[in-house]
């Protein structure tokens, strides 16, 4: 084999999602005052990349410092991880991993923006629905008596046969976000707090009226987001549904722990997604059942505004959500909300009322 042609393997063998031997998960941790990118194995072992750069033999491209940047160098970045995961994983690599236990768990980035999907299962539409009309004292329509709407000219197209609302999106800011294990904060005289168990994806490169069959390729990889809610309300109906006031208190977005590259998701819409509520199962579904997957959310966002590496995406909630039961169940001090997707992790947070 020439030089040129065994150049080309080699790039090949590291290059190839379906050849990577070791799955690995990314993350942003703080140990005695530094804060770095961590590959993560089994959950568990956490090895600090520039670290472990520096120690292995063979070319050390510089690492960044932060998630954004590596994701926008991950093609670059991918062969060196690879080898960096796969030595981790052989024991080669003493003294550059740690415990996850050992260390503090960050976001695994701050994104400048989260686009969350609404009402993009059926079942949390449905019992969302049910919850309007029974404050209203009225009685809702099945869902398939919902009528086709028209599509959105420009942003969102209808394929003759396709019966699904359409898609619909609001925006949660950056400082909502909080990491695994930090404290969701009840807010003054803000009492009625619900859960929604969402993936999320991470927008890999910049994106701008991307097609659907086009969209997997602008998706770096998967994380968890519990899009937090305030049921409250806020005392009268001017404008409709406050998005603003519901979703953007401190603390809201619980993010991560970690993210995990898209190549090592082998189906995105076929995770098992739970939330337990203190040790009660309050959600348990799938994320085949959605009614847009990632790649149609990605594209109609897309239409609309230009994704940006490293911005988030979430997906929508399952139904099970506390405001829509009979006798509506809300977090409170002293619980703890955890958030569970198969392949992805599991995202854990206490609940704090400062006041208590």
């Amino acid at each position: 084999m020439n030089r040129f042609a065994l150049a080309l393997a080699s790039a090949l063998l590291f290059s190839s999602p379906l050849l990577a031997q070791q799955p690995f998960k990314l993350g942003t941790f703080e140990d005695a005052g530094d804060t770095y990118l961590g590959l993560v194995l089994d959950d568990t072992q956490i090895v600090h990349i520039s670290q472990a750069n520096n120690a292995l033999p063979g070319v050390k491209p510089p690492i960044p410092t932060n998630m954004t940047d590596l994701i926008v160098r991950y093609e670059e970045l991918q062969p060196r991880l690879y080898a960096i995961a796969e030595a981790a994983a052989a024991g080669t690599l003493d003294g550059q991993s740690q415990d996850v236990g050992d260390v503090n768990i960050r976001p695994p980035l701050m994104p400048n923006i989260i686009y969350n999907a609404a009402s993009n299962y059926s079942l949390h539409a449905a019992e969302m629905a049910r919850r309007t009309a029974a404050g209203r004292g009225g009685s809702t329509p099945p869902v398939d008596e919902t009528p086709v709407p028209d599509p959105i000219p420009g942003i969102w197209e209808r394929e003759a046969g396709d019966t699904r609302q359409n898609p619909y999106i609001f925006l949660k800011q950056a400082s909502t976000v909080i990491a695994d294990g930090e404290a969701i904060i009840v807010p003054p005289q803000r009492y009625e707090l619900d859960w929604e168990c969402e993936l999320a994806a991470v927008i890999g490169k910049p994106a701008s009226r991307v097609s659907v069959a086009d969209a997997e390729d602008y998706i770096f990889g998967y994380t968890l987001e519990n899009d937090v809610s305030d049921r409250g309300g806020r005392g009268d109906g001017r404008m409709g549904t406050d998005w603003f006031l519901q979703k953007n208190h401190d603390t809201f977005a619980p993010l991560g722990p970690f993210i995990v590259p898209k190549e090592f998701v082998a189906d995105p819409h076929d995770l098992t997604q739970t939330l337990t509520l203190s040790g009660t199962v309050m959600q348990d579904s799938n994320t085949g059942y959605m009614t847009h997957d990632t790649f149609d959310m990605l594209s109609y966002v897309s239409h609309i505004t230009t994704m940006h590496p490293g911005d988030v995406f979430a997906m929508g909630s399952p139904s099970g959500v506390g405001t829509a039961r009979e006798t509506p169940i809300y977090m409170k001090h002293g619980d703890t909300a955890v958030c569970s997707i198969d392949t992805i992790g599991t995202l854990t947070n206490p609940v704090v009322d400062p006041s208590m």
